[in-house]
């Protein structure tokens, strides 16, 4: 073994930071730390571990057994990328489909300014891949193979990217040291850090590898912005916000009428409930029943047959989309129903508009409140529950007063019945909430700018 003159050189060639032993054999650098080592080690076992229980999970689970099925042919589907042709190749990576709706401005800009750069998109997760996997705006939509060190290697090989987009968050080791160690432009989009995470804990050192593995990184707010400069990361980092304001404007703008909706609401007033879990239906299934000259469009996050069901038991005047659909639009067989029950996907964030008030699920859940921006961006006040904290749009909408966080239904039922009566209240909230959303559009145009800039697609 031959080992390199200088220490310096050895920083220079690999990028990591002091604090470990170098050793250099040939073009390679092999770097000796301890406690890197031992991250590694305890990567490995979840990385071992989590494939393990989604693939146990599977024999029961719907969603494991799709993650799973849809992985087992991948490597064999990937193949048609050797036939890709020339051009430039853009990889977006997304978890789900909500970091899928964050980066698709991003991805929609690119194809408008280099119409004959090829597009990839890969998800993690089912609820992503399944809905999107024909997604127009993209060449190729697979999952993502499992992180390990040959995946990722043999990955990269076959797609050859010349820019990568990792959307929000979601850090895989080995794909991403991967293409720091290919060169390949990398940018985080509309990143977002709160102090719990790793990369700002003793035992975060393979994290903080993983973001060292980013040619920038454009992040949502200045909260972000101070924690990433506490733990060094000052120069490749861009306050941009968020691309799902782009998104949601861009939605309302070109928002298709749905006149079946447009009928059963009437001149009522109207509570929109969007991705709802049980515990956000049994907080609203009171006021429903017992003000039936509201109507209700309940949008419940899953619809399968046994929430369609859930919910229908909840709610005791109420009629499933498809049912008014089937009989043309008709609502005069369903006199008494005040509750629509949506039980389709990809509807919701049109519904908004018609909402007097929307109410936001999943802040009943560890999870927390889902996207609070697809009703904001028509002006409408927000509600949902306790859970919302690290939601930086959910935050600043109720410090606003635009929405309002609510632990139980007597609260809830005060909240609705302040906006329902109050017209000065009611008019302030919605003007505050278009305000918010208008004023934080832009952050597709923001990194745009910094393609354009490194000429990442140029020719």
């Amino acid at each position: 073994m031959r080992f390199n003159k200088t220490r310096t050189n050895l920083q220079q060639k690999s990028g990591f930071s002091n604090g470990m032993k170098w050793y250099f054999c040939g073009e390679q650098v092999f770097v000796f730390n301890p406690l890197l080592t031992l991250h590694l080690i305890f990567y490995n076992v979840f990385l071992l571990l989590y494939t393990l229980a989604i693939r146990i999970a599977a024999l029961w689970n719907g969603k494991a057994q799709r993650w799973v099925n849809g992985r087992k042919a991948l490597w064999n589907e990937l193949q048609v990328l050797q036939q890709r042709g020339p051009g430039k190749l853009v990889w977006m990576h997304c978890a789900s489909l909500g970091e899928f709706e964050q980066g698709r401005p991003l991805i929609e800009a690119i194809r408008k300014n280099y119409p004959h750069t090829r597009i990839l998109i890969t998800f993690f997760s089912p609820s992503g891949y399944e809905i999107r996997k024909n997604y127009e705006g993209a060449d190729w939509v697979f999952y993502l193979p499992m992180d390990s060190a040959k995946a990722a290697a043999r990955f990269v090989d076959l797609v050859k990217p010349d820019l990568v987009l990792w959307v929000k968050y979601e850090y895989w080791y080995y794909f991403l040291v991967t293409l720091k160690k290919r060169q390949i432009p990398t940018l985080l989009i509309s990143g977002i850090f709160r102090h719990n995470q790793p990369f700002f804990k003793w035992y975060g050192r393979l994290h903080r590898y993983m973001l060292e593995s980013f040619h920038h990184l454009f992040i949502q707010s200045e909260a972000s912005q101070e924690l990433l400069a506490s733990i060094g990361f000052t120069a490749n980092v861009s306050i941009s916000g968020d691309t799902r304001f782009d998104r949601v404007a861009t939605i309302a703008e070109n928002a298709a009428p749905i006149p079946i909706a447009e009928t059963f609401c009437g001149h009522h007033p109207v509570i929109v409930a969007g991705s709802t879990w049980l515990e956000d239906e049994e907080e609203l299934d009171h006021y429903a029943n017992t003000h039936t000259d509201i109507r209700f469009i309940i949008a419940p996050h899953e619809i399968s047959e046994e929430r369609l069901r859930e919910v229908e038991k909840l709610f005791k005047h109420s009629v499933r989309y498809s049912e008014l659909q089937a009989e043309g639009g008709a609502a005069a067989d369903h006199a008494e129903a005040n509750v629509l029950i949506i039980d389709n996907i990809g509807m919701l964030s049109r519904l908004y508009r018609y909402a007097t008030i929307a109410y936001i699920g999943g802040g009943f859940g560890e999870d927390g409140v889902h996207n609070v921006l697809e009703a904001a961006v028509y002006g409408k006040p927000v509600v949902f529950g306790p859970e919302y904290a690290k939601y930086a749009e959910a935050v600043s909408l109720v410090e606003l007063g635009a929405a309002f966080s609510v632990p139980y239904a007597l609260e809830l039922e005060q909240v609705f019945n302040r906006l329902l009566q109050d017209t000065a209240h009611y008019e302030q909230c919605c003007k505050a909430s278009a305000g918010y959303v208008n004023e934080n559009r832009g952050a597709t145009e923001k990194i745009m700018q910094y393609i354009r800039e490194k000429r990442f697609l140029d020719n």
